[in-house]
């Protein structure tokens, strides 16, 4: 036979109901019923294999978010320690500058000379232009050289790049760790040396007009300033920097009312345009003692405070000098 007979009784007093279906129509459907389940089989395991990978891609996820943050905390410490290691290195160029040891970076004072009293002095320029006093001037120095070439380079894998930078941080503060310890050795003989050498700021206010070369204000050419100009509020207490004897206190013409200290070694600093004068001639005057107070006497276009710090003659970058 080429096909299955189907006989429906539903009552006794109904009739007989017959259908014919074809075999080859069955096998179809049976082969067809077999490909679908087999389709949704695959299916389901699919389906399944792909919510586990989203399962774990959601922790993967959230562990390369804890990776990211914790990469960018040590990046941040690394640069923080870069910098803390730069700040030592220039405190330390200072203090070998002061203290006159070996391995000082000291600028100018081979080609300067002061802006004299027979000559205009360029003033400062007040508004937007000042930085606020203290201000650092970070200068060229064997510490800052070796500080650059421990930065990360962009054509190379991170890891590597964070490892090579922590081992060259590690030689430089093995360095500093070294030099400084020298520097501790040599200063407790040179206790009296930095007692009077210049260490402090002078006044408060913003600092207008640096150590070097500038156009004047006065005669709008090239003029080598040989202090820095601290402008602030008329009648604001300057003060001796370090130990020493005044030499000179009085009038200087274009400088005013001004103040020489020798501070002994070779060390003298100048103060011009003031308004009160505290100390004469003669007198022995201590770190942080007022001298005088802060005006616009001379030649000046505003109240403030010419600076100059002077070693065996020849002027040299106050800035060098200021520790707080």
């Amino acid at each position: 036979m080429d096909s299955y007979s189907i006989i429906v009784v539903a009552e006794e007093t109904a009739p007989v109901r017959r259908f014919e279906i074809r075999k080859d129509f069955v096998r179809r459907l049976a082969w067809c019923a077999g490909v679908g389940a087999l389709l949704l089989t695959v299916c389901l395991g699919d389906y399944i294999r792909v919510r586990i990978a989203y399962s774990e891609l959601g922790r993967l996820r959230v562990e390369v978010a804890r990776q990211r943050g914790e990469i960018e905390s040590f990046d941040a410490t690394l640069n923080g320690v870069r910098s803390t290691l730069a700040n030592i290195g220039e405190f330390e160029r200072k203090v070998r500058i002061i203290a006159n040891l070996p391995g000082s970076a000291a600028t100018g004072g081979e080609e300067v000379s002061e802006v004299g009293v027979d000559s205009p002095e360029p003033e400062p320029q007040l508004g937007g232009s000042g930085a606020s006093v203290p201000v650092e001037a970070p200068l060229p120095d064997a510490a800052s050289e070796r500080q650059s070439r421990i930065e990360v380079g962009s054509d190379e894998p991170l890891i590597v790049a964070w490892r090579r930078g922590a081992e060259q941080l590690g030689e430089l503060a093995s360095f500093q760790e070294h030099s400084l310890g020298e520097l501790v050795d040599r200063l407790e003989s040179k206790r009296a040396h930095l007692a009077s050498t210049p260490a402090i700021w002078p006044t408060k206010g913003w600092l207008t007009s640096r150590f070097g070369t500038r156009i004047s204000p006065f005669t709008n050419q090239k003029q080598f300033h040989a202090g820095i100009d601290i402008a602030g509020e008329r009648g604001t207490d300057v003060v001796a920097p370090a130990q020493g004897k005044v030499v000179f206190s009085g009038n200087r013409g274009p400088l005013g009312k001004s103040i020489i200290i020798d501070h002994g070694y070779g060390v003298r600093t100048q103060y011009g345009h003031g308004d009160d004068l505290y100390v004469k001639t003669g007198e022995t005057v201590q770190r942080g003692q007022r001298i005088a107070t802060l005006g616009n006497t001379g030649r000046s276009t505003g109240p403030h405070l010419h600076y100059v710090v002077e070693v065996k003659g020849k002027a040299v970058n106050p800035l060098d000098y200021i520790f707080d």
